[in-house]
């Protein structure tokens, strides 16, 4: 099969496209036939060594993905040939989705939604189910809370809006100025432009912050009500900021993402009631692997960019 490879680290272009042996699924596994993955900022990272998760290369790049099932172990029943699924297998060991074809454990991907397309489907797992690990499983937030979400426009972001506005909560979101149009479509109800204006001199009494872009800490957690909750997908490890916030009387989390395939289900559950929708906003084919990484690191990017085979 194809696959995007690299055989070390460095900028976009150690990235290539190689032949390489087809995976056989183990037991309790099948073998997807890759339609789209998406690329994550932990993708880039990797790729530079930046954060070298996966150890020296060679060795593909990619978590999600979304395609359609090629064949399926004896054994396994959540699934049959030619099923839709998505997904993000493995992480934080490798996945390698960035190839034709990918062995996933049965248990790690749910039925595509029904209302997406592949591209968008793959745009939706590991920020999804990043944003459905912070604000439900963790924060479990309710109708009523006032909510703020920094990095709105973001691939995480823009998912967290989405989902903290279909549990009824108040969204406050914070974005650049040429993005607000964007994060209010999305279901803000506000929206703060951080680089002219003070997030913590304009928000108070909040129950839930969620950081998507690190460095908002210790200004996130002074608006917080008395056990508010801050959540870090960034500063997880941070346990001086931890110790500070709990000093304040309030509340730290951080949060690594995991492959669940109980979250990919609900997130299918609201993609298909009308209530979440990833925004890709640039596909890329496959081959050209390289453009495509250069667009995450860019930092200007809203929604995710996609890969289609």
């Amino acid at each position: 099969m194809r696959a995007v490879i690299q055989r070390e680290f460095g900028s976009p272009q150690v990235l290539e496209l190689a032949e390489v042996q087809t995976p056989t699924p183990l037991p309790s596994e099948v073998l997807v036939r890759v339609r789209a993955a998406s690329i994550n900022p932990i993708d880039a990272m990797v790729r530079s060594g930046a954060f070298p998760l996966l150890g020296e290369p060679p060795f593909i790049l990619g978590w999600d993905v979304s395609g359609v099932v090629e064949h399926v172990v004896p054994g396994v029943t959540r699934f049959e040939v030619g099923d839709e699924v998505y997904g993000m297998p493995f992480f934080p060991r490798a996945a390698g989705t960035f190839a034709e074809f990918v062995a996933v454990p049965s248990r790690q991907l749910a039925r595509k939604p029904r209302n997406l397309d592949h591209a968008a489907a793959a745009a939706l797992p590991m920020a999804g189910l990043t944003a459905w690990h912070s604000l439900v499983d963790t924060a479990h937030i309710e109708a009523g809370q006032r909510v703020l979400i920094h990095a709105g426009a973001g691939g995480v972001g823009h998912l967290a809006i989405q989902i903290a506005k279909a549990r009824g909560a108040y969204v406050i979101t914070t974005a650049s100025a040429a993005k607000h149009d964007f994060v209010r479509e999305l279901g803000a109800h506000e929206a703060i432009d951080y680089r002219t204006q003070d997030f913590a001199a304009k928000t108070r009494a909040l129950d839930v912050v969620l950081d998507t872009a690190g460095g908002y800490g210790d200004a996130s957690i002074a608006t917080l009500k008395p056990n508010g909750l801050f959540v870090t997908i960034v500063e997880r490890t941070d346990a001086a900021l931890k110790a500070r916030a709990e000093a304040a009387g309030r509340r730290f989390a951080g949060i690594t993402v995991e492959p669940d395939h109980v979250g990919l289900e609900h997130l299918a559950a609201l993609a298909e009631a009308g209530s979440l929708r990833p925004h890709v906003q640039q596909t890329v084919p496959f081959e050209h692997a390289a453009e495509a990484h250069a667009l995450i690191e860019s930092g200007r990017t809203e929604g995710k960019i996609v890969l289609t085979l």
